[in-house]
């Protein structure tokens, strides 16, 4: 028998590249024998995940369009290229299904799929579809969104499924609060320069909670210093600063609460480990995409949102201490998430994903 081969495309950041890479397992766990293979852009970074995690990649060169002003002109030039070397790939392939997982590096593999009749999948990830998406959704047998809410943008397509994320997450046993709370401050896969410096700017109205307060940080490489110096001059040594870290789930399981975007993933993981949040969206996000996001948390009861225009060192330190002060809301807040978790997201999506393959169109 032949195997089935599939193609999953996108990425650019940590939020599209996760729920693909779980995806990819999640179908070989269900069929050995299918062949997964990934393309995305050719990032530094992305190249360096899909290697750590042994995959398949194939990396193309192109850019979005969205909001980059005159660079949109380099990424129109790109465009042609792209689309060549789409086609190309896809016919040594032969894909019997293209997954597409979001962002600008899916968009012409996917528009060279439509063309070539191989079913298309899209994963909208978040509470309204983006721009890519948005351009592909008439391509697409189905779409599997990862919010309810945004089932009314996708044309009868939409299949309320969540979002996949790493199983590790769902599987954390729930913290029982109660003396030092230990807080993890990240802001993506990348960093966040905004939080980096908006999070240690508080760092003198937190002092009075020193005691009570344990600070673990992801910032990225380019803060990383300057971020570690603050937190000693400001009297908290013991915070835990690092560029990245590779064991996300079990920081997640350490916390007690976390300060974070509210990117697609982020949003998922927080979802899947039930663990409260204060949500800072990046008011720079494509469609206001994370403010959206964080409404859906907040609205449930299981987050708290702090938006950059209204951020400031004191009314963050105020949340913060009020939380410290009654950990039993962090419970609550825990409890309240439950409403938006779909119990595995990743094998309901992997189902789908084979039920599509071989629809010639």
């Amino acid at each position: 028998m032949t195997a089935r081969r599939v193609v999953i495309c996108g990425g650019g950041t940590g939020g599209h590249l996760f729920p693909a890479l779980v995806l990819g397992r999640t179908l070989r766990e269900k069929d050995p024998e299918i062949e997964v293979t990934f393309i995305g852009s050719d990032r530094a970074e992305e190249r360096a995940l899909m290697a750590r995690h042994g995959v398949p990649f194939i990396p193309l060169r192109v850019e979005g369009l969205k909001g980059r002003g005159l660079r949109s002109l380099k990424s129109l030039a790109l465009l042609p290229f792209a689309l060549a070397r789409s086609f190309r790939i896809l016919r040594r392939i032969r894909p019997h299904l293209v997954v597409g997982v979001g962002s600008y590096s899916s968009g012409t593999v996917v528009l060279a799929a439509s063309r070539m009749k191989i079913p298309i999948l899209l994963l909208e990830q978040n509470a309204v579809p983006g721009f890519t998406n948005r351009r592909l959704l008439g391509r697409a047998e189905k779409v599997a969104a990862a919010f309810q809410a945004s089932l009314v943008h996708l044309k009868g397509k939409g299949v309320f499924l969540g979002n996949p994320v790493r199983p590790e997450f769902s599987r954390l046993p729930r913290k029982i609060h109660g003396g030092r709370i230990e807080l993890l401050v990240f802001g993506g896969s990348q960093g966040s320069h905004f939080l980096n410096t908006a999070v240690t700017a508080a760092l003198p109205f937190l002092r009075r909670w020193k005691d009570r307060l344990r600070i673990v940080h992801q910032t990225g490489k380019a803060d990383l210093a300057e971020v570690r110096r603050i937190y000693a001059q400001d009297g908290f040594p013991d915070a835990v600063v690092e560029p990245f870290f590779d064991d996300m789930p079990a920081r997640f399981g350490e916390a007690d609460l976390v300060v974070a975007r509210a990117g697609a993933t982020t949003c998922a993981e927080l979802i899947a480990a039930r663990k409260a949040a204060i949500l800072v969206p990046f008011a720079g996000a494509a469609d206001d995409h994370q403010r959206k996001n964080a409404e859906i948390l907040a609205e449930a009861g299981g987050a708290d949102v702090i938006l950059e225009s209204e951020w400031s060192p004191q009314r963050f330190a105020a949340t913060l201490g009020g939380l410290i002060e009654r950990p039993e809301r962090l419970k609550a807040m825990e409890d309240a998430l439950a409403v938006l978790a779909v119990e595995d997201a990743a094998g309901k999506t992997a189902d789908l994903a084979l039920s599509l393959m071989g629809r010639r169109k």
